[in-house]
């Protein structure tokens, strides 16, 4: 399987909702899509998880006379590899400008800040442990 994952938003809501559900049939992806408003027919969820499931990021099992699907892969390994390509192509590979732009063009809220300053100490201390 290869470690360059990029998704369409469409693909990447497909994967979501086997993220979230575990496993789902084309048709229930379907009406869930529909709810949070991509009226989409059952034809195209088909099409498009066959899609994904060539490309290895979703298993498919038959049941009766169709299929379920489930993810192959897990949604952090999806969300590294996009961020890696963003950064790679938009900041050419430099982390501290993606960061910096995220920080000056973002709504961020003091407990955001929070967090991001708890997670930088604990990338310090994993860092120092590393070194140690």
């Amino acid at each position: 399987m290869p470690d360059d994952f990029q998704l369409s938003d469409l693909q990447l809501s497909l994967m979501r909702t086997l993220w979230e559900r575990g496993e789902a049939g084309a048709s229930e992806i379907q009406r869930i899509l529909a709810d949070s408003g991509r009226d989409l027919a059952q034809t195209t969820v088909s099409t498009l998880l066959g899609r994904l499931s060539k490309r290895g990021l979703v298993l498919t099992r038959r049941e009766g006379r169709g299929f379920v699907y489930r993810p192959a892969i897990a949604e952090h390994e999806i969300r590294q590899s996009m961020v890696s390509r963003v950064t790679d192509n938009l900041f050419d590979g430099n982390v501290t400008a993606l960061v910096s732009h995220l920080l000056r063009s973002s709504d961020i809220t003091r407990d955001d800040l929070a967090e991001v300053r708890r997670l930088i100490a604990e990338a310090e201390h994993s860092k120092e442990s590393d070194h140690d």
